[in-house]
């Protein structure tokens, strides 16, 4: 993941107060990814 999307990623998870900054620093990229995905992403399922 480039440092841009990271920072992207990590930036709407703070927003939305999900970790703090010190617990996302310890997170490797697939962890961001997961929880980003987690939170943010809609599926098809979501609406059923």
């Amino acid at each position: 993941m480039s440092q841009v999307e990271r920072n992207s990623k990590v930036q709407k998870l703070i927003e939305q107060q999900k970790f703090n900054r010190e617990e996302i620093s310890g997170m490797t990229d697939s962890q961001i990814e997961y929880y980003h995905w987690l939170y943010f992403n809609d599926s098809v399922y979501d609406y059923m």
